[in-house]
């Protein structure tokens, strides 16, 4: 926490941030002592009333959540936020990796672990939610919802934040609202469940945005390709295995309430673990920080200069050049679009289809638990596909694995039995192949003028197939797992199509060259 500052303004801003962290902790475990009053129930809260000790801890973390963001709100916002403007902080292109890089990316795998495992466990509570609360499936679908609704507003909000705040000090409030949002597990009526988990999704939404900004900016340049798909691969498949592992293990003895109690001390975790993540170098030089710009600088082996003044702009490009971007911009978007309508709404109904199918909830989630097990060594694999072999297709061999795992499903529908850990394996290799690809991809294919809004959009098409995915369910539309499959084969084959006719080869390529 030193980073934040030596002065006694920042020594009040830590003293600020740690008040608000035991305000939402002690918020949070004054919604405990229900929850433990309904151990004889098998922990069913629905129905019962919140006493006067959970209203005054909802107080708590809101007040909590408040002083902690002042605590880490930089002074003097517009003056800094104009002198980043004209800061340049990079790598130099052969600069070795050191025990900073390395370090730095162990700790960011663990953030994005504890950051998926929020909405990976969305799934894993559906079935206990519709057995407690008595609602058809649809009505339970609003949780999920609402859940991506954040993630789509966090994904805003968060990037505003990281470049006000500071890459560090965004992770560390999005921990904070981490720990205050576990008490969804103690909310007795679905309506609070519901919010909560829009304020989870808001939490979680701008996370992996913040990661690679993070990494951007500390990693040589040659190496920043393989490490951005290895740290956000690791941080997907990690975080699904942990959050069905623990489903595995604590569902079956705490209900589905646990999974997001658990959010207190991974939340807890992620804030003690800022300790060990890096302020951003060109966010201190703007505060005027330069000693601990500099030491950091050291550490990395990176370089502050002046911004370049802007180029001239380029004569109008040809039509053809015109259509190949648009091209890369249609396949990339159906992709994340695919990825989407797979991870938010196959992946996320899966344990409930496995449940209705005579699995217990501990069966279902150990048998998830070993797909994403086996799925895990994939990761390295995409990491060394996309910096050795080509970018443009190891994006396409996961979305044709995505094809495959879609087609076993369909078997497995259709077959009316069977293990479903190979298909959901080889959908969890895919799909989390491509999320770590496909954002690093975008980055690195287009033009500077066109390439923030070009990978915000990819983004948000992520985003956009869950919601189209739980918009399904929610207006009443009920599909088999086959059905779904089938409907879902068809953006992704036209994904797979659109990569290999427009996307374009960028290992080893200078990106200016695209200007």
């Amino acid at each position: 926490m030193g980073s934040i500052g030596s002065t006694l303004s920042d020594r009040q801003a830590v003293w600020a941030f740690v008040l608000g962290c035991v305000a939402v902790t002690l918020g949070v475990v004054a919604h405990l002592p229900m929850f433990a009053m309904a151990r004889a129930m098998h922990y069913r809260l629905a129905g019962m009333p919140m006493d006067d000790l959970m209203v005054g801890g909802m107080a708590l973390i809101i007040v909590g959540t408040v002083i902690a963001g002042y605590g880490l709100l930089p002074r003097n916002v517009a003056a800094q936020r104009a002198a980043a403007a004209e800061i340049v902080v990079a790598a130099p292109e052969d600069a070795p990796l050191g025990a900073a890089h390395w370090g730095l990316m162990a700790v960011l795998v663990v953030a994005l672990v504890i950051d998926v495992m929020k909405p990976a466990s969305l799934g894993f509570t559906v079935p206990g939610m519709i057995a407690e609360y008595g609602v058809p499936k649809k009505t339970v679908s609003l949780v999920p919802f609402f859940a991506l609704a954040g993630t789509v507003a966090g994904s805003v909000l968060w990037g505003w934040i990281a470049d006000v705040y500071g890459r560090k000090a965004s992770i560390l409030l999005s921990a904070v609202m981490f720990v205050g949002t576990s008490i969804c597990g103690a909310m007795p009526s679905l309506a609070w469940n519901i919010a909560m988990c829009f304020m989870m999704g808001a939490a979680a939404g701008g996370m992996l945005p913040v990661t690679y900004a993070l990494l951007a900016e500390m990693m040589p340049s040659r190496h920043r390709g393989w490490s951005l798909v290895l740290v956000g691969g690791m941080g997907a498949v990690g975080g699904y295995f942990a959050a069905s592992g623990m489903s595995a293990v604590l569902q079956p003895v705490f209900g589905w309430r646990i999974l997001w109690l658990a959010n207190l001390p991974t939340g807890l975790t992620l804030v003690l673990l800022g300790a060990l993540i890096p302020e951003s170098a060109k966010f201190l030089l703007a505060r005027g920080r330069v000693a601990e710009a500099e030491v950091v600088m050291r550490r990395f082996g990176a370089t502050a200069q002046a911004a370049r003044p802007p180029r001239v702009a380029a004569p109008r490009a040809p039509a053809l050049r015109g259509l190949h971007l648009y091209g890369k911009l249609a396949a990339l978007s159906i992709c994340a679009l695919s990825w989407g309508l797979v991870n938010f709404g196959l992946l996320l109904w899966l344990p409930a289809d496995l449940v209705a199918r005579g699995y217990s909830v501990g069966v279902s989630s150990r048998l998830l638990a070993e797909s994403a097990l086996i799925a895990f060594p994939t990761v390295f694999v995409a990491a060394l596909l996309y910096s050795r072999w080509s970018t443009k297709w190891a994006l396409a061999t996961m979305i044709a694995l995505t094809l495959a795992g879609l087609l076993l499903v369909l078997r497995l529908e259709m077959a009316g039995g069977g293990s479903p850990v190979l298909p959901v394996a080889l959908l969890i290799v895919g799909t989390n192949g491509i999320i770590a690809i496909v954002l690093p991809y975008a980055a690195e294919s287009f033009p500077m003028r066109v390439r923030g809004r070009a990978t915000g959009w990819v983004a948000a098409c992520t985003k956009a197939g869950g919601l189209i995915a739980q918009g399904l369910t929610i207006g009443g539309v009920a599909l088999s797992m086959g059905s779904a499959a089938v409907l879902v084969m068809v953006p992704t084959a036209l994904a797979f199509v659109l990569v290999g006719w427009f996307g374009r080869e960028t290992r080893g390529r200078d990106l200016r060259d695209l200007d």
